[in-house]
């Protein structure tokens, strides 16, 4: 099966793969797809499986993450592609370059970096999985459980995104909650050691973030020889959402 994907600036020669983090969707990345659209690249923002409109999965590895990536490509021709990927999608575009590089131009990765990282959803996932749907009749009750295990509006908001009614009388989330709860150990898992990249990457960290901290710049070199680390201010994991205006200058004089 093949990602589910919104493009933008179809026809246009240099194609550009956008990679949500988890939980997240395509949707997340439209106010950048559509300014990237608007410099003549060909925007491709996937949908990862058990995510978005994408196929739902009982296999969920960043190994067939990747493959999937490898699936889109050559369904849709893209041979020479520059691919960003933000959180979980960052590692899924870190593995992807590693083991297809010839099929890459340029590698952006969004606040996250080749380490292992322990789990820190369970809030967010005892919120997610306290809701019955059989009993929800409006996006507020979905709220307001969610608001007993998450304080942060936003992260309420982000998740909200993804309710859409399954029938008439009934709600649901896009994602596959069953799956990523059952499967929330291998988010964190490292790029393999021997994995690298020699193309050129952009690492962007938010300053208000800590997914990538200094410490961490000789691992992210050892995997990405060619990589240059830039630090988006007043902005935390969430740099596009956050300071879009720094983040998509940084985006766009990297690519260009």
């Amino acid at each position: 099966m093949v990602l589910h994907s919104q493009i933008e600036g179809l026809g246009n020669p240099t194609k550009i793969i956008i990679i949500h983090g988890f939980l997240g969707m395509s949707d997340n990345w439209k106010s950048i797809a559509t300014k990237l659209a608007l410099e003549q690249f060909e925007i491709h923002s996937v949908d990862v499986r058990n995510h978005g409109r994408s196929f739902h999965s009982e296999e969920f590895t960043y190994e067939i993450m990747a493959e999937d990536i490898k699936t889109y490509c050559d369904t849709n021709n893209i041979t020479n592609t520059s691919i960003l990927g933000h959180s979980m999608g960052g590692k899924i575009a870190m593995l992807f370059s590693t083991k297809y590089p010839n099929y890459l131009n340029k590698l952006i990765v969004a606040d996250i970096g080749p380490k292992s990282y322990p789990p820190h959803h369970q809030n967010i996932l005892e919120g997610i999985n306290a809701i019955d749907f059989n009993r929800i009749t409006s996006r507020n009750e979905v709220d307001a459980i969610l608001s007993q295990h998450i304080s942060e509006v936003g992260t309420r908001q982000f998740l909200m995104k993804n309710l859409f009614r399954e029938t008439s009388d009934t709600f649901n989330f896009r994602f596959n909650r069953k799956i990523l709860t059952e499967k929330i150990d291998e988010i964190g898992k490292a790029l393999p050691d021997n994995n690298l990249f020699f193309g050129e990457t952009l690492f962007l960290r938010g300053a208000l973030s800590t997914y990538i901290l200094d410490e961490d710049i000789d691992s992210i070199t050892r995997h990405f020889p060619k990589a240059t680390l830039k630090t988006i201010e007043n902005a935390g994991h969430w740099l596009h959402a956050e300071n879009p205006t720094a983040f998509y200058e940084a985006l766009i004089n990297f690519i260009k």
